[in-house]
Parts: C-alpha cells; sequence; structure tokens
C-alpha cells in the first residue's frame, strides 16, 4: 500500500495502472475510519482490481468552525486498517494540495441539496460537490462507492456526477450498525459514556415507527419518531422528514411516493448524529 500526498504523484501512479487496463475503485472519506467504512473498502477490493482511498477532512464542507477543529484525524490508525483491508493507495493530501486557491465554484441541484441537510448546514453541499469533483478528477475512477448513511449526500453527488457529466459509476453501501443499532460514524467517538448508551434510541425508534407506517399518517409516525426521542433529556431532534428517496421532497401522504424514507438528524449532547430508514 502506498500513501501518497500529492495530486501529481498519484495521478502518475493511476495513469500507469491504467495503461495496464486495471479498473479503478475509488472510496472518498474524512479520515476517523471506522467498520462502516471498511464495508466500502472491502466492496472497492472485490469489484475493482485498484483501490484508492482518499482521507481528507474537507474544511470547505464544514458552516461550523468548532466542527472543523474537533473532528477526528488519525492517519496512522486509519492506515494500519486500511492496509490489511486491501487498500492500494492512501491519498492524504493536505488543505493547500487540494486548494492551492479558493475554490469559487457555486453548484445547484435544486430541492436535493436545498432541504433538510442543505437548509440547516448552509454551503455544506457545495463544499462536499467542490471536494468531490475535484477528487474525481484526480482519481478518474470507474466506481466510487458511499455510505447510505450520508443518504441526502447521495443523492447530491449523483446529481453533481450527471451536471458535471463525469464518468463514474456511484455505488450506495448499507449502513453498518453496532449490535444496539448505533449507525456508525466518526462522531460516535464524541459521545460519553451515557450519550454512548442513550443514542442507540434513535435506531430503536426508527425501526419501531415503520410498524406503524401506512397505517397511520406520515404526519403521524414523523410526531412519534421526534417526541419518543425528545422524550429523552439527553437528545433533542433537529429534524425529522420522510421524503422522496429520489428528489428529497417531502412527502405528506404514502401514496405520494414509490420510494419513502425517513431522514432524522438528532443532537446527543453536543454529537450530531444523522440516520435514515426506508419506509
Amino acid at each position: 500500500m502506498k500513501i501518497v500526498n500529492s495530486i501529481k504523484e498519484l495521478k502518475s501512479y493511476l495513469a500507469e495502472e491504467k495503461r495496464n487496463n486495471k479498473q479503478i475503485g475509488f472510496v472518498p472519506t474524512m479520515g476517523a475510519l471506522h467498520n462502516g467504512h471498511l464495508s466500502l473498502v472491502e466492496r472497492c477490493v472485490k469489484e475493482n482490481d485498484v483501490c484508492v482511498v482518499s482521507v481528507f477532512v474537507n474544511p470547505t464542507q464544514f458552516n461550523d468552525k468548532h466542527d472543523l477543529e474537533t473532528y477526528p484525524r488519525t492517519l496512522d490508525q486509519d492506515c494500519a486498517l486500511l492496509e490489511p483491508a486491501g487498500c492500494d493507495y492512501v491519498f492524504a493530501p493536505s488543505a493547500e494540495e487540494m486548494y492551492p486557491e479558493p475554490d469559487t465554484r457555486t453548484f445547484d441541484f435544486g430541492t436535493v441539496s436545498a432541504v433538510m441537510e442543505g437548509a440547516r448546514r448552509p454551503g455544506h453541499f457545495n463544499g462536499v460537490a467542490q471536494i468531490v469533483s475535484k477528487l474525481f478528477y484526480v482519481v478518474e475512477p470507474d466506481n466510487a462507492y458511499f455510505g447510505e448513511k450520508d443518504f441526502q449526500q447521495i443523492a447530491v453527488i449523483r446529481a453533481m456526477v450527471k451536471q458535471l457529466d463525469i464518468p463514474v459509476k456511484i455505488n450506495a453501501c448499507p449502513i453498518l450498525r453496532e449490535a444496539d443499532g448505533l449507525a456508525l460514524s466518526s462522531r460516535n467517538v464524541r459521545l460519553t459514556p451515557e450519550q454512548r448508551q442513550k443514542a442507540p434510541l434513535i435506531a430503536r425508534t426508527l425501526k419501531e415507527s415503520t410498524n406503524f407506517a401506512p397505517e397511520k399518517s406520515v404526519q403521524e409516525v414523523i410526531d412519534y419518531v421526534i417526541d419518543t426521542i425528545n422524550a429523552d433529556p439527553v437528545m433533542r431532534v433537529e429534524y425529522y422528514e420522510i421524503v422522496d428517496g429520489y428528489t428529497m421532497e417531502s412527502i405528506r401522504n404514502w401514496s405520494d411516493t414509490t420510494y419513502p424514507v425517513g431522514c432524522i438528524t438528532v443532537y446527543c449532547g453536543e454529537v450530531r448524529l444523522i440516520d435514515n430508514i426506508k419506509y
């Protein structure tokens, strides 16, 4: 496994791989890797000849400076996990390498990026589109792998790939969970022992809510999820919306879509956790 910090060096290695007709798979990450990331790497290794993983905490997708500063950075640990997983290249650039000058591009993906996370984290998805497009231009992968925990992000990336006409297949991979249901996340390490004990309430409530659909109305299911989680003093729901899984538009009736997905963001103490469930 090679650890590469420069765009020029990585492009040179991958050009050689392509000359040998190797298919390239890519897993973009912000590091602080866990088994959820490793499941993406595992699939990437299985389906491609070459596996590239980027480890880069992208400053342009954080609208909260504190969140950027406290985001865990564990490159040595990450590399120790990636090598036995079969990764061929770790791309770990500096911010200066990825942004030698400010990226002033602005994207418009319509509703897909305007609601939920887009509404509450202004500029977040624009930053995601900036960095993922940059990485795609560097790696030029045949396949890219993303976890479904960031459900809305996948929809945004699909819209971006279409808009920019980037020839890459976007592969969505199922959420990996702890034994108690909590979705794996790099942010989980910031939970106190008490918060970690409480956090599985999110997944448990989402799962329970599927028992009521579609007998109960969409609004009744939303109210049930919010009220159940907010009843715990450690938890605070920022939003829970049931949307069309393709357009991210909120639905009012179950008949509004063939692909209803519930998307939630909850503050557990100060730690912001996201999850989703298909109905």
